[in-house]
């Protein structure tokens, strides 16, 4: 029997050369939690940082990725394994293009929807069935944009200001999450 209820992972990219960018929105959520919860992300295991804590009655994981976005399956995997948890006790959070910036988007299971992240951690793990918490980064502004150089730009102030807001909706959106109330979270937050 596994000593962790869940496991909550944000998504993003190590190092300080992505910090505050659009596709780290996953870390910082997790780093909002953590913060909430008043510890700190700073065990190195499963190719992650990470942090076993309380929330409410449960005992979650916060884990960060430290092996890039597109193989964060590895660091997933990992952790799963070790404490033999099943994708539904998994919660990833991560950021969305098709979503305005800040707002937040959850789902029970479902595809990648073209997030390599995700796309690697559902290959490895061989299931779709992750609850996921969706952060609105804003599309490109227009076609010339690449899209790698879109997900790794840096939020403006106002945005950044309106993704800090939109922190509080995660972290009550795990709550809901973690207490089978899914559905309720749905429509609360989507």
């Amino acid at each position: 029997m596994s000593n962790i209820d869940y496991i909550i992972a944000g998504l993003g990219n190590p190092g300080k050369e992505y910090e505050k960018t659009r596709h780290n929105v996953g870390f910082m959520a997790l780093d909002c939690v953590a913060n909430k919860l008043g510890v700190r992300i700073s065990f190195d295991k499963f190719k992650s940082l990470y942090v076993q804590t309380n929330y409410n009655d449960k005992k979650i994981l916060l884990l960060k990725p430290q092996t890039f976005m597109n193989l964060s399956g590895y660091s997933v995997l990992s952790a799963m394994s070790f404490y033999k948890i099943s994708p539904e006790k998994v919660i990833l959070i991560f950021d969305d293009i098709s979503l305005p910036v800040g707002k937040i988007r959850i789902r029970e299971k479902g595809s990648h929807g073209g997030h390599n992240g995700v796309k690697n951690i559902i290959a490895l793990c061989s299931s779709e069935n992750f609850p996921r918490i969706k952060v609105g980064i804003g599309n490109k502004p227009n076609d010339s944009w690449d899209l790698s150089d879109w997900v790794l730009s840096k939020f403006s102030e106002e945005e950044f200001e309106i993704i800090n807001e939109s922190m509080q909706s995660v972290y009550e959106s795990i709550d809901f999450i973690i207490n089978k109330k899914i559905d309720e979270a749905m429509n609360k937050f989507n």
